[in-house]
């Protein structure tokens, strides 16, 4: 893997853990939704995960992550939709998508 890539593997990684980190262990839908500092956090978060992906993808568009296509997707979303941002599929996104996104990221950061 080319180590360009891989440092954009890493940025992805480094978002998630800090997604995690902002909403701690309590990971509670509410505090998120009523706390404007935290989702606007989350969202870059989620907007560097999408611009890394998409850098990573244009090295190496055969790059074995899932739903890589998605995650720029959704970066865009977040960025020219903002006024369309929907707080519940965010946190979906975050529960539900985010940790398996951490675990095919590591496999590769580990070789």
């Amino acid at each position: 893997m080319k180590p360009e890539v891989k440092k954009h593997l890493y940025d992805v990684n480094v978002s998630i853990s800090s997604i995690f980190e902002y909403l701690g262990d309590q990971r509670d839908f509410a505090e998120y939704a009523n706390n404007k500092l935290l989702r606007r956090a989350v969202e870059r978060e989620i907007e560097i995960i999408g611009e890394a992906m998409n850098r990573a993808l244009k090295l190496d568009p055969d790059i074995l992550i899932d739903e890589a296509r998605r995650i720029v997707d959704t970066r865009n979303w977040v960025i020219h939709g903002y006024d369309k941002v929907d707080d519940v599929i965010i946190w979906g996104i975050v529960i539900n998508h985010l940790p398996k996104l951490q675990k095919e990221v590591q496999k590769y950061l580990e070789e």
